[in-house]
């Protein structure tokens, strides 16, 4: 499974990160991005996976597929900001981590608009 492996990775990681970060503090950073990428990669799989039952979805439902890509690019930028987030909170550069989610806040709130004006449209039409 692969949360085993995410685990596993993620435990060993912790491990050598104390000890690098006693010895070695500039490579500790060096190492969480390392090990942060390595646990993306192998959920890829399981994300394809998720897109794809969005897609299905979305074409069951009769949804119009500019939609569903507006939303699953709003997950991406999401996961993406607060990714990279935390790692600017692992070097301790907070001021930037919070930097780093402003902008995907706004930038999420600038792709939702289209969905806000579908749905405020729909809600217009339902009412006498």
């Amino acid at each position: 499974m692969v949360v085993l492996q995410i685990i596993g990775i993620g435990l060993v990681a912790v491990l050598l990160l104390l000890v690098v970060r006693e010895y070695r503090p500039e490579f500790a950073s060096l190492l969480s991005i390392a090990v942060g990428v390595l646990i993306l990669l192998l959920l890829i799989d399981k994300i394809d996976l998720l897109i794809d039952v969005m897609v299905d979805l979305g074409s069951k439902a009769d949804i119009n597929q500019h939609y569903i890509t507006t939303i699953l690019k709003i997950l991406g930028i999401a996961y993406i900001a607060e990714f990279a987030a935390q790692i600017s909170r692992d070097a301790k550069e907070g001021a930037i981590a919070q930097k780093i989610e402003m902008a995907g806040k706004i930038i999420i709130l600038i792709l939702a608009v289209p969905l806000i004006e579908a749905l405020v449209d729909l809600i217009l039409r339902m009412l006498p």
